[in-house]
């Protein structure tokens, strides 16, 4: 059987192919590209070639892999050990937290952090309370509890008469929350 390379119908096919095969090529280079851009490059000045480019990333995957798997396990050693503490406070009837309190001042604001057990659920209340007897304005309160403990952060401003009247009604806050706190764990 002869071929004819003179048939219209095989020169179009020919060019069809052609035209696949460089679709084909430029789709493979954008997507090499886009994952080229999602790998972070620690020398960068250099251009490297395609291969090293796919070996890069490949070890870049199997790094976040091994990172994600440490991460897991640390999160469930942290949790099994939150748990073994909640069983334990359970079984004694005794919790390992004492209410704390930190009072940072930053200028004009105090930064209020306060450590309970979930059970003291009235301190965070009474906290607020005094605070609002001293003229604070409270500007931001938040919480996350972990296991047994609650963390409060409470972001407030005090009176900006002058600067005598701050430093005494820090002082005073500190002094109040300060009492009430060593009078609910006494």
């Amino acid at each position: 059987m002869e071929i004819n390379n003179n048939n219209p119908n095989n020169f179009s096919s020919r060019t069809d192919r052609k035209l696949i095969e460089r679709n084909r090529r430029n789709q493979m280079k954008a997507l090499y590209s886009e994952l080229n851009s999602l790998v972070p490059h620690y020398n960068s000045r250099e251009s490297i070639s395609l291969p090293d480019q796919l070996g890069e990333a490949a070890n870049y995957i199997k790094r976040l892999q091994t990172n994600l798997e440490r991460m897991k396990q640390r999160k469930d050693s942290l949790i099994s050990g939150g748990q073994s503490m909640n069983i334990a406070s359970s079984r004694t009837g005794f919790s390992p937290k004492v209410p704390q309190i930190q009072i940072h001042e930053m200028g004009s604001s105090l930064v209020i952090g306060l450590t309970t057990d979930t059970h003291s659920r009235f301190i965070f209340n009474d906290t607020i309370r005094i605070l609002h007897e001293e003229g604070a304005e409270i500007v931001n309160a938040s919480f996350s509890v972990v296991g047994n403990t609650a963390f409060h952060t409470i972001h407030l401003t005090v009176g900006e008469l002058t600067p005598d009247y701050h430093g005494v009604a820090v002082t005073r806050i500190a002094e109040r929350l300060n009492k009430f706190i060593y009078d609910a764990h006494a």
